[in-house]
C-alpha cells in the first residue's frame, strides 16, 4: 500500500503491530527509546546468566500461532515452545498443592486434598469454557463507541461478565476451601489487581491455564518479541533503537509523525504507540492537546500495583519447580496492603520462576537462574524504595529460605540484580511504577479504557497493556491485531473510495 507507520516502542504490542502491518504491505519504523527491544518483555543478561524481565511464560499460544500466520510465517521456525506438564506449585503455610491442565490428575489432586472440592472445579471449566467463547469475540474486536455494547455478540457475553461480582464471589460458587479459591484467584495479580475488586469476567485467566497450559520458549519469554523482530527485518521493517521519541507533532488533534530526541523530526500516515500509556500521554504530548486524558485526568485513574523484583545467578542447581508461588500467611491482608493501604507488607506473597531446571541455555552448568517477583504499592505509596530496598530484599531472602525449605540461598547468590518500582518509573518508564498499567476495573474496561484507535488524536493508535483488551501477553498480542486489522480497513476504504471516484470521472 506504500502508507507509513511509525510504531514508538519496541515491545510485544508494537512488534506485533509492526510485524502485522509490514505483511500487509506498509511501510514501519520501530523508534525505541531503550537500547535493546522487547520492552518489559526483554531478556536481562549478567554475566552468563539470562533472565526474562517481565512475563515469564506464555498462554494460549494459538494466539501467537496466528498472529504468525497472518504474518505468513510459521511460529515454530522462530520459537522453541516447552510446555510446563505440572504448571506452578502453590506453597501455602502447611500445604502444597501442584496445579496442571490434566483435568481428571487436577480433580484428583484437589479432592485428595480438599475433599468434596473435586466436583466444583469440574463445573468451574464446564461454566468457564461458556464464559470464554462468550468473551473471545470481545476480546478480538474493536471497542470504542457505547453502541457496540448493543452488538449482538456483546449482548450474547453480557451474563457471562459476572457484572458486580468480583473475582473471589465468582470462585466462592465453586469451592468450599479458602486455599482453593486463592489458588483459582491468584491470577488476578496479573492484572495486578485484588481477586476481591477484580470484575468475576476475569475468572477465564485461571481457566486460561488450566485448558490451554503453560509454555516457555527456549531462551526466556524474551524470544517473542526476538522472533516477531526477525520477521518485521524480513518485511523490510526498520527497527531504530536508542531512538527515543521526544513529542509526538500534532496539528489540529491530528497527529502528523514524531520528533526524536535528537531533535529529527519524522513524518508518517499513521503513528502506533507502544509504549506505557499514562508515560506517553504525560510526557510526548504537549501541555494542553489532550482533555480526556491530560496530566491532571491521568492521575486520577486507578493503576495497578507495581513488582519488586530479584534476578539471581546462583552457584548450585536449585530443584524448585518451574514456576512456584509461595502464599502470604494471610493473603487477603497482602493484597490490601498492595491495593488499598499501600503500605510495604511484612509478609509479602512471593513468585519464583527457576527456568533453569527446563531450560539448561539460561545458566551454565550446574547453576541456576532465579527470578523472584513480590506484588508491591505502585508510587501512588510514596515508598522511598532507596532507603527501603535493602531490607525489604532481605525480607524476601528469609521468607524464600523459610518457606521452601532452601535455607542456604544467600550463601549461593553469584549474580544479583534488582528492579523496584522507582526503577520501573525511572528506568523503564512505567507510569508510577505501575507494572501491569491502567487497572482493569469495570470503569477502565472496553469502551471505557483508551480506544485502540486513540479517540483524542487522529490517525493515533494504541496498543500494549493500556489500550483495550488489556495487559497479559495475550491480550497485549490481541491489541495489536485489532489496531493492524483497522489501520488496513482504513485504507481499504480509502482505495475503494479513490477507485470509485475515478470510475465516475472516467
Amino acid at each position: 500500500m506504500g502508507k507509513k507507520m511509525i510504531v514508538i516502542g519496541a515491545g510485544p504490542g508494537g512488534l506485533a503491530a509492526a510485524m502485522l502491518l509490514s505483511s500487509k504491505g506498509f511501510q514501519v519504523d520501530v523508534y525505541e527509546k531503550q537500547p535493546y527491544i522487547g520492552g518489559r518483555n526483554s531478556a536481562i543478561k549478567v554475566n552468563d546468566f539470562t533472565f526474562d524481565m517481565g512475563p515469564t511464560f506464555l498462554s494460549m499460544p494459538h494466539i501467537m500461532e496466528e498472529l504468525f500466520s497472518e504474518s505468513n510465517r510459521n511460529v515454530s521456525d522462530y520459537l522453541d515452545l516447552k510446555e510446563i506438564d505440572s504448571m506452578y506449585e502453590l506453597i501455602f503455610d502447611n500445604q502444597k498443592l501442584q496445579m496442571t491442565r490434566n483435568q481428571e490428575q487436577m480433580k484428583q489432586s484437589i479432592e485428595q486434598i480438599f475433599p468434596g472440592n473435586g466436583e466444583g472445579y469440574e463445573r468451574f471449566m464446564k461454566d468457564t469454557e461458556r464464559k470464554m467463547n462468550a468473551l473471545t469475540p470481545i476480546l478480538q474486536s474493536k471497542m470504542d463507541k457505547f453502541r457496540h455494547y448493543l452488538h449482538p455478540r456483546v449482548i450474547k457475553a453480557l451474563p457471562q461478565l459476572s457484572l458486580g461480582k468480583s473475582l473471589y464471589d465468582v470462585l466462592s460458587r465453586y469451592f468450599t476451601d479458602e486455599k482453593l479459591k486463592i489458588a483459582f484467584t491468584f491470577q488476578s495479580k496479573y492484572l495486578g489487581m485484588s481477586p476481591w475488586e477484580c470484575p468475576g469476567a476475569f475468572s477465564i485467566l485461571s481457566y486460561m491455564e488450566h485448558k490451554y497450559g503453560v509454555y516457555h520458549p527456549i531462551g526466556g519469554v524474551n524470544q517473542l518479541p526476538k522472533a516477531m523482530a526477525a520477521v518485521c527485518r524480513e518485511n523490510g521493517v526498520n527497527i531504530h533503537v536508542n531512538k527515543g521519541v521526544k513529542r509526538l507533532l500534532v496539528k489540529k488533534q491530528v497527529v502528523q509523525g514524531v520528533e526524536l530526541e535528537s531533535g529529527e523530526k519524522v513524518f508518517a500516515d499513521e503513528v502506533v504507540i507502544n509504549g506505557d500509556f499514562s508515560y506517553v500521554m504525560s510526557n510526548l504530548v504537549e501541555e494542553g492537546v489532550l482533555k480526556k486524558y491530560s496530566k491532571k485526568n491521568l492521575q486520577k485513574k486507578k493503576y495497578s500495583c507495581s513488582t519488586f523484583m530479584i534476578y539471581l545467578g546462583l552457584d548450585k542447581k536449585y530443584e524448585l519447580p518451574h514456576h512456584t508461588i509461595v502464599f502470604s500467611s494471610d493473603y487477603k491482608k497482602n493484597v490490601e496492603e498492595i491495593t488499598k493501604t499501600l503500605k510495604m507488607s511484612k509478609d509479602p506473597s512471593l513468585y519464583i520462576q527457576n527456568a533453569s531446571v527446563t531450560d539448561p541455555s539460561l545458566a551454565p552448568d550446574g547453576k541456576s537462574a532465579l527470578y523472584i517477583l513480590a506484588p508491591v504499592p505502585n508510587n501512588f505509596s510514596e515508598i522511598d524504595w532507596d532507603t527501603h530496598k535493602e531490607k525489604f530484599k532481605k525480607l524476601i531472602y528469609r521468607l524464600i529460605e523459610e518457606k521452601t525449605g532452601f535455607s542456604d540461598l544467600q550463601s549461593h547468590i553469584e549474580v544479583e540484580q534488582v528492579i523496584t518500582p522507582l526503577d520501573w518509573e525511572k528506568e523503564i518508564y512505567v507510569y508510577k511504577g505501575a507494572t501491569f498499567n491502567l487497572g482493569h476495573q469495570l470503569s477502565q474496561m472496553m469502551v471505557l479504557r483508551p480506544h485502540n484507535q486513540f479517540e483524542e488524536l487522529k490517525r493515533c493508535w494504541l496498543v500494549g497493556g493500556g489500550t483495550h483488551p488489556g495487559s497479559g501477553l495475550p491480550t497485549i498480542l490481541e491489541s495489536a491485531r485489532i489496531t493492524s486489522k483497522s489501520i488496513a480497513k482504513k485504507y481499504q476504504r480509502e482505495l475503494s473510495t479513490s477507485t470509485e471516484k475515478l470510475g465516475e470521472v472516467l
